[in-house]
């Protein structure tokens, strides 16, 4: 693809974004990409009712069309723009739009008719969420229009939380990243599908964890599990689920320390759950060649790993990078579940995937 320059938004302070984002809703009216923080990961953001624009977003990404994107908004009075008047009306919308919004859950349910295609990979509804990250809010409503913005990498490639993330991935390729501090979530929205006359999906783990969701909708039936995989050319349901996504360049290996399988592996990066599990990990790779090592929080707290998650997948794929060949690895171990530990599971199982 043509080669693109890509600007530079400073917004680190009050003064920097009162520049930037009339800068970057500019740039997304006149139907261009811009990179911009949110509480979860960075987006490259595109106007969600410009089909040309939505295009950008998959070739600077080289996305698959059939994997759709979630539309942001910065007040709950937008959601007629993007939802039916049947998802208006259903409860559960309104339910978890009470307790999580502003924040990192992604509710999908019938879109409206001003809702491109291309943004829902063909089918009748759309993902939707209200950010938390006050500069995503304030560029969506100085752009005056919904903004559909999926993760501002290359197609299942890490995640970014960093201004920096991105431009390695996708400068030249974009139009401007809005520069602030690393999101602080550090994964992905949960994704609920609320379709009509079917009970709640949970589609993606994420920021939210999976109990807080079931007891938001207690009042209207289960939280059931995503239905059976679709051809792997069909539409997918939401962002996020296809079996290989969220990888760093370097192979990414799960191990159980008490039985671990070093088949083909010497040189390797070590990231555990806490400083315990890396302790017993750097143990098990003893007879291996550690070029870094991490520890996703000192404790086991699900909080701060989320946190860190990409930030040292990022950090540790670097490391491999030097002098490296196809046979580096990130030694990992497997996340406890429960809770928020259920994305960063989720993350690390995709990342581990064969591609």
């Amino acid at each position: 693809m043509e080669s693109i320059k890509t600007e530079l938004l400073n917004a680190r302070n009050p003064d920097e974004v009162a520049a930037a984002v009339p800068r970057a809703a500019a740039l997304l009216r006149e139907g261009k990409l811009v990179a911009f923080p949110t509480e979860t990961v960075y987006g490259l953001g595109a106007d969600a009712t410009n089909p040309i624009a939505v295009a950008r977003i998959f070739s600077a990404k080289g996305r698959p069309t059939f994997d759709p994107l979630i539309v942001h908004i910065a007040d709950r009075s937008e959601l007629p723009r993007v939802l039916s008047s049947s998802a208006l009306s259903d409860p559960r919308v309104s339910a978890l739009a009470d307790a999580f919004w502003p924040g990192p859950l992604t509710i999908v349910a019938p879109a409206s008719a001003a809702i491109p295609e291309l943004v829902r990979a063909g089918l009748p509804s759309v993902g939707v969420r209200l950010p938390a990250h006050e500069t995503a809010r304030a560029l969506i409503r100085a752009a005056g229009c919904p903004i559909a913005a999926p993760s501002a990498n290359l197609f299942g490639q890490l995640s970014p939380t960093s201004a920096a993330h991105v431009a390695e991935q996708l400068s030249g390729r974009i139009h401007a990243i809005v520069v602030a501090e690393p999101s602080r979530v550090g994964v992905e929205s949960t994704v609920v599908s609320l379709l009509p006359g079917e009970p709640a999906r949970l589609l993606r783990p994420g920021g939210v964890p999976r109990e807080l969701v079931e007891h938001a909708l207690a009042p209207f039936g289960p939280l059931l599990e995503p239905a059976a995989p679709s051809p792997s050319d069909a539409a997918l349901p939401a962002p996020g689920m296809t079996a290989s996504h969220y990888a760093p360049r370097a192979r990414v290996r799960i191990i159980d320390p008490a039985s671990p399988d070093l088949r083909n592996l010497s040189r390797v990066a070590l990231l555990a759950p806490d400083d315990a599990t890396l302790a017993r990990l750097e143990q098990v790779a003893a007879g291996l060649t550690v070029v870094a090592r991490a520890a996703l929080s000192e404790q086991l707290d699900p909080v701060r790993a989320a946190s860190q998650l990409f930030e040292l997948l990022h950090q540790l794929d670097e490391a491999l990078r030097v002098d490296g060949d196809a046979h580096d690895t990130i030694l990992t171990t497997p996340y406890p579940e429960p809770g928020l530990g259920a994305a960063i599971a989720d993350r690390l199982r995709r990342a581990s995937a064969e591609r």
